[in-house]
């Protein structure tokens, strides 16, 4: 429930901050299998020799005169035993030395390591290099190193089994590849590779179809091919540098809504529409199109904020059969309309709309088929080329993941454009990851995708067995789920004895969910949750999804006037950016990794989402519970205000974190904050909560080699600790660099406070976007007013990447103190030392 007089505002901290120095030490070594040296070295060498041997023959059996085509390398399986040992995957890269770097063996990708599935490494091994690749095997079995350990130990231990490849090897998506008929394949070659050219003359030579235009990312590029699973299968045995192939993201699906009756006051509202200044804050559609000349859009959305990736921006219109760039752009710009369209006050706007239509027609898509990816990093740069205002991004599209919970092609860009990568063109290829840059960061929030109909009267298992979808698993991205307030049933006799599936308060039946991802790797998504509307349920298998009564009221495209129904996490996303939007209005210094933390940092559970905790304390079931809530709902006036008895701060701050060629961790950034310790202190026994959530944003590596050690997705990690309440300055700043050594080493944190905290230390670093509450008593918290965030390595650490050494970090901050205590006030000692003046109320006499 909303805080009566919840109209201050959020207080800038500035200043209140102060490097600390980091003390090292060096990590532990990975497990290593005991094995008879020479039986296991002479047989991983013979393996290898035949695999090489075996290729040969076939090799010239497939491609026997077309020296330009021919392979000039083998790939080979490395086959790992169990999880337990896994693969040391950082000596499978080997290069020359010199100037003119050319790859010895590469390592292409790695599956599996998981439970007690053995992991797969598929490695190509260059013909010129095979002799030294060998000697590793023979170098275990003959030189001893100074310790008196076979060399090669850690790496040739840990490997059970070497076979040559086949195509299927380099599969990485999830699932099998289809065999049979002609499809779009996704093929992902080395960016580095001197043969990056033979790939037209493959395509020419065996009569397949590409698309002339490709993505290239870090050390990747990505193209498409249109062939059987058969004629790929010679790829191995070619020139061509491929390292990875999977299932394409070619736009060819988004959810349906329905369209709902025209109503007769919607020239009313138009009438009464104050439009937002030009360079007011806009909510950037990356979707169908927007049809702009609606009466209740026109004013907010000019013709140079209109665009497409596709033709001319004369066709920029909506060209979805339902109209959904149309509804999603009445939700981001006014909310469900319902209220305001019985309304008769003045409706002023505080930001703007733009569009970009990145979903093409059934003849533009069979003209040029377009992969996500490509489609989202052109259509996010058209708006910025036409205007410089502040904008957040509502990417609404998505695809049924790949594999739940991981990066894909799509993902990795999202995260890139949030960074603040820019995007270039060379001639058809689009070049992707660039050094992040501040001034370029973008805001972007991602939809987490639908359930499958049919639907079932049990919807949270549904929707708990329902993955998110593509990009929504993006670390830098805002991802929102649907939550539903929308429970009266109609009054249609049609529906009498039906039922809503979803009590008021719960999760939609449309929202996924991040349930089964791996909880110990990948980001807790949904973020937060917006309402998504509700099913009806007959009882008896019969569904209806998108009933007007039980969804919003939005813009529809039939006509300059006509309304619409709009529902799911689509209509969810909508209402985030519109919330987003009006935080960039009310905060125009605030960073886009601000107004992303703020969102979450507003947001409550409803007490539907919260029931289990009733019965199931452990912080297991909280895990649980954010995996399909996130932190919740978050309302228009607790995102923009704090109030006398909820006060928020907010700081913004960058640091180098990393120096040397070693990247040791050169510093962590102590914040000793502005406390009301008096207040707290006469609090006693009162509760009170604090709120702490970290927000930033992580360079990406897109290519799946294991996502651990050097091929780690995230460039760096950040995380935050509290002052205990038993600790001094001096004690919590050796703790915190105690805690940062564990972290690095992969090692459990500490259990320092765990019973104050609602996640804990263990759980709540994941993904880029940190959150955890306090909940103790004033007296208890009084002095625990620091806070240190400190780095954790990544690639840029772990690749030991000389180009982002002296790369700045930045991150935001935001803590919340809020107290039930009536007559309490948290607000003003804060705000009197920050010197920030405070309205006082003169009573009339």
């Amino acid at each position: 429930m909303a805080e009566v007089g919840r109209d201050l505002d959020h207080l800038y901290v500035h200043g209140y901050a102060e490097a600390a120095d980091f003390h090292r030490k060096i990590s532990p070594r990975a497990k290593r299998r005991v094995v008879s040296r020479g039986e296991h070295g002479a047989g991983l060498k013979n393996s290898a020799e035949d695999a090489f041997t075996s290729f040969d023959a076939d090799l010239d059996e497939r491609i026997p005169t077309d020296d330009e085509l021919r392979a000039t390398g083998t790939v080979i399986v490395l086959e790992g035993e169990g999880a337990t040992f896994p693969l040391k995957i950082d000596s499978l890269n080997a290069y020359t030395s010199g100037r003119a770097r050319k790859p010895k063996w590469l390592l292409l990708s790695v599956r599996g390591g998981r439970d007690s599935e053995p992991e797969l490494a598929t490695v190509w091994v260059s013909d010129a290099y095979r002799q030294e690749f060998l000697k590793l095997f023979q170098d275990f079995l003959d030189v001893e190193t100074i310790k008196g350990n076979p060399k090669n130990q850690d790496l040739i231990a840990n490997i059970s089994r070497i076979r040559r490849a086949v195509l299927s090897d380099l599969w990485t998506s999830e699932g099998e590849p289809a065999r049979s008929g002609t499809h779009w394949w996704e093929l992902w070659l080395d960016s580095d590779s001197e043969h990056l050219a033979t790939l037209d003359g493959f395509v020419q030579t065996y009569r397949m179809r590409s698309l002339s235009r490709s993505l290239r990312l870090r050390d990747r590029v990505i193209v498409w091919v249109e062939a059987s699973w058969k004629q790929l299968e010679i790829l191995p045995f070619t020139s061509v540098p491929i390292m990875e192939i999977r299932k394409p993201e070619f736009i060819d699906t988004v959810e349906d809504l329905s369209a709902d009756e025209q109503l007769d006051y919607v020239t009313d509202l138009a009438g009464r529409i104050v439009p937002a200044s030009e360079d007011a804050p806009a909510v950037c559609h990356l979707d169908t199109g927007v049809m702009r000349t609606h009466a209740l859009l026109r004013d907010s959305l000019s013709i140079a904020d209109h665009h497409t990736i596709f033709g001319s921006e004369a066709t920029a219109s909506d060209v979805h059969e339902r109209g959904h760039g149309t509804s999603m752009a009445g939700l981001a710009l006014f909310g469900d309309l319902e209220p305001l369209l019985v309304a008769s006050n003045e409706v002023r706007l505080r930001h703007r709309l733009e569009s970009v239509r990145m979903w093409p027609t059934k003849s533009e898509h069979q003209q040029q088929p377009l992969d996500l990816a490509s489609a989202t990093v052109q259509a996010a740069a058209l708006p910025e080329v036409v205007s410089q205002r502040r904008r957040v991004y509502c990417l609404t599209l998505s695809t049924a993941p790949d594999r739940p919970g991981e990066p894909t092609l799509w993902s990795a860009s999202v995260d890139a454009l949030a960074v603040g990568t820019d995007s270039t063109r060379d001639g058809d290829q689009i070049q992707l990851l660039s050094e992040p840059d501040f001034d370029q960061a973008r805001l972007i929030l991602v939809a987490a995708g639908n359930v499958a109909p049919p639907y079932i009267d049990d919807h949270r298992t549904y929707s708990a067995t329902s993955p998110i979808e593509d990009p929504a698993q993006a670390w830098n991205a805002l991802t929102v789920g649907a939550y539903t307030d929308l429970v009266e049933l109609p009054t249609h006799p049609q529906y009498a004895g039906w039922a809503a599936i979803a009590g008021a308060g719960d999760l939609s039946p449309h929202s996924r969910t991040s349930t089964f991802f791996d909880r110990n790797r990948w980001p807790i998504k949904p973020d937060i949750c917006m309402e998504g509307g509700n099913v009806l349920s007959d009882g008896a298998g019969g569904y209806h999804e998108r009933h007007s009564s039980l969804s919003l009221r939005s813009t529809g495209h039939t006509s300059d006037v006509a309304l619409t129904s709009a529902n799911a996490t689509s209509a969810a996303t909508a209402q985030a950016a519109r919330l987003a939007a009006l935080a960039m209005d009310r905060y125009p210094a605030y960073w886009p990794e601000t107004i992303r933390g703020m969102l979450t940092h507003s947001a409550e559970w409803t007490e539907s989402m919260k029931r289990d905790l009733d019965v199931d304390h452990r912080k297991g079931s909280r895990h649980h519970l954010l995996r399909q809530f996130g932190w919740g709902v978050p309302t228009e006036e607790t995102v923009l205000n704090s109030s006398r008895r909820a006060v928020t701060l907010v700081t913004q701050d960058e640091f180098v974190p990393f120096e040397g060629s070693s990247y040791a961790m050169r510093q962590f950034r102590l914040h000793s904050l502005p406390w009301p310790t008096d207040i707290l202190q006469d609090l006693g026994e009162a509760e009170v909560r604090l709120r702490v959530t970290l927000s930033y944003f992580v360079e990406p590596s897109a290519s799946r080699r294991g996502w651990r050690n050097k091929y780690t997705y995230p460039s760096h990690r950040l995380q935050f600790d509290l002052q205990g309440r038993t600790e001094n300055q001096t004690e919590f700043v050796a703790r915190v660099n105690r805690e940062a050594q564990n972290s690095e080493e992969g090692s459990a944190p500490g259990q320092n406070e765990s019973e104050r905290w609602f996640l804990g230390a263990q759980a709540r670093h994941l993904g880029s976007l940190h959150q955890d509450e306090w909940h103790g008593t004033g007296a208890e918290l009084a002095h625990c007013n620091n806070v240190a965030v400190y780095p954790v390595g990544g690639w840029w650490k772990n690749n030991h990447r000389v180009d982002r050494r002296d790369t700045p970090v930045r991150y935001s901050l935001l803590l919340s103190l809020q107290t039930k205590e009536q007559g309490v006030d948290l607000y003003a000692p804060i705000a009197t030392q920050l010197h920030v003046p405070i309205a006082t109320a003169i009573a009339a006499t």
